[in-house]
């Protein structure tokens, strides 16, 4: 799969959250990977239901902030 990825947050316990773009098929969806501790699975959610699912959080802050750049002036 040729894919293209930014990641937009971190958080402090070292949770990534990364846009992704599989450059194949144009599929865009965030990747979230989990820390090493915790033992969890990486996830891919479409971008629209991650930014309505529990969308109060700082990763969710963040990818709007990074969609908004897309429409800045500069």
């Amino acid at each position: 799969m040729n894919q293209r990825a930014r990641d937009f947050y971190q958080s402090s316990n070292g949770d990534r959250w990364s846009l992704v773009r599989d450059l194949d098929s144009g599929r865009v969806f965030v990747r979230h990977e989990p820390n090493r501790s915790s033992g969890g699975q990486t996830s891919e959610t479409a971008v629209g239901d991650f930014l309505v699912r529990d969308a109060h959080g700082p990763e969710h802050a963040e990818l709007l902030r990074l969609i908004g750049t897309l429409v800045d002036p500069g």
